[in-house]
């Protein structure tokens, strides 16, 4: 079907992947000598005949944007919207209330030129000329932020590094390329549509190094190899809701996740959802007797610079205990590389760590082994299924609190504090909860499973706090003795012996 998602054995952020697809912004349309066959006119002619579409939030989101900006749809009319997982909508909808620029798209740009040049248009120089100039500015830019991966607010008064002025120095390259663009257009499809996607581009980065925009933040995301520069809202209730209002038709919001103690006051406030009908339907799940929470006495604080070695000793313990089948969730990348050269060659059980493969190999992997150790961090706490014994206990190291270095977070928390609010309460507090929620979700994917929870931080019984995020898990035993870890799987393997599984 053409499905990026069937082929697990590349990873997502291939470069792989840019040679091979196309997007928006190149897809040639009826010019395409695959246009008959393509799998994307097919999907689309599939929805519009269908009773039922399933799709992702992101493809949900390009067709309102479409449809707000008034350029038709890609999904059919409908009689009602069942968002699934929608406790992911209020981040996934900020960016598409946002604008976005990324090398990337510059560097596709100036790959496609250079070939157009080659194919369309020999005999017009500056074309490839100026694509070397953008290419440059941009790996200039990439280069002005050191080797290491963050994000930053910008433009920031305290910028000592020039990031800024790298940035606007981006302007006068994609200039000069878009006016030799628009003289070649005409010759080809493919040169008009690289003219558009200059043009779209430039107009996007005059923008974000223009006027700041009060109500939004500008940021920039740098990666390894590449970087993107990015504005988005700091509250997008007021448009999500117009939308909705302006459907006819019904809307339901599912997710494990969406209530923090019981009430869903967060979550319908961020997408101004002010009328719903709200239910908390209890787990399936038999966690009074299938599952036990350990919170393990005695820990340090996580600012400790101790806290991190004391869990990864408690890990050891606890994969000896279970025969690996453990999922170690940590809330750093730090953390995660710390366990990860601390586990190496210390254990009998094979230690499968994120990024050593895609992600899809990795879950497979750890299913087959049935005995294995799989260190992960965010993006493993959500959307991960190991159903059975091969997964019989889940470590998280620390409540999931997002980093205060955020410059989105930080720019939410300046806004609630400027209207007279508690960032915290209002903000950080419910989002950790919920993002807690979603690590212990890994545990029990089964009636049949069963397995132990381990909550490492303190805080949930030193701060007053900590009653919240307990009292949002499902209810199940809870220890503070290592000795009841060891009993449940002890008797865990004399009912499999019993069972013969």
């Amino acid at each position: 079907r053409g499905d990026i998602a069937e082929l697990v054995s590349v990873a997502e952020n291939s470069p792989l992947w840019g040679m091979v697809t196309s997007n928006a912004e190149n897809c040639l349309g009826k010019e395409c000598d695959s246009y008959s066959n393509c799998h994307v006119l097919q999907a689309r002619r599939s929805a519009q005949e269908a009773e039922l579409v399933v799709v992702n939030h992101h493809l949900f989101l390009a067709d309102m944007a479409l449809r707000e900006e008034g350029f038709g749809e890609v999904l059919p009319g409908t009689d009602a919207y069942i968002m699934d997982e929608a406790h992911q909508l209020p981040e996934i909808a900020s960016s598409f209330f946002g604008l976005t620029l990324s090398s990337r798209q510059m560097a596709d740009l100036v790959r496609d030129v250079r070939l157009e040049h080659i194919q369309e248009a020999g005999d017009m120089q500056g074309l490839p000329d100026s694509a070397d100039v953008l290419d440059k500015a941009v790996r200039d830019v990439r280069l002005r932020f050191g080797q290491g991966q963050t994000r930053l607010s910008w433009p920031d008064e305290r910028d000592t590094q020039g990031h800024v002025s790298a940035i606007e120095g981006l302007l006068e390259p994609l200039s000069q390329l878009n006016q030799w663009l628009e003289i070649a257009a005409p010759r080809a499809r493919g040169l008009e549509n690289a003219w558009r996607r200059c043009s779209a581009m430039l107009e996007r980065l005059e923008i974000l190094t223009g006027e700041a925009d009060e109500d939004a933040i500008q940021w920039i995301e740098v990666h390894r190899r590449s970087f993107s520069l990015n504005r988005t809202p700091l509250d997008i209730s007021k448009p999500f809701s117009e939308y909705m209002q302006a459907q006819k038709t019904a809307w339901v919001f599912t997710s494990a996740t969406l209530a923090v103690s019981g009430h869903f006051d967060h979550f319908s406030g961020r997408l101004g959802i002010t009328d719903a009908h709200t239910v908390v339907h209890d787990s399936p799940f038999d966690y009074q007797n299938n599952a036990l929470l350990y919170m393990p006495s005695a820990m340090p604080e996580p600012s400790q610079p101790e806290y991190s070695h004391r869990v990864i000793a408690l890990a050891e313990q606890l994969i000896n205990t279970s025969k690996g089948r453990i999922f170690l969730l940590f809330t750093s990348h730090r953390a995660l590389k710390l366990a990860a050269e601390k586990l190496h060659g210390q254990l009998d059980y094979p230690v499968l760590v994120q990024g050593e493969m895609p992600r899809g190999e990795l879950l497979n992997r750890f299913s087959e082994l049935g005995n294995a150790v799989l260190l992960g961090t965010s993006s493993f706490w959500e959307g991960v299924d190991v159903r059975g014994s091969a997964l019989s206990c889940v470590l998280i190291d620390k409540l999931p609190f997002a980093s205060p270095g955020d410059p989105v977070l930080q720019a939410r928390i300046d806004r609630i504090r400027a209207a007279k609010g508690n960032p915290f309460t209002s903000l950080q507090l419910p989002q950790a909860v919920l993002a807690l929620k979603q690590g212990v979700g890994r545990l029990i994917r089964d009636v049949s499973d069963r397995g132990v929870l381990v909550l490492c931080d303190p805080r949930l019984t030193s701060k007053s706090y900590g009653r919240l995020f307990l009292n949002s898990l499902p209810s199940m035993p809870v220890t503070r003795h290592f000795e009841d870890v060891q009993q449940f799987f002890a008797n865990e393997a004399q009912t499999d012996e019993i069972t013969g599984d």
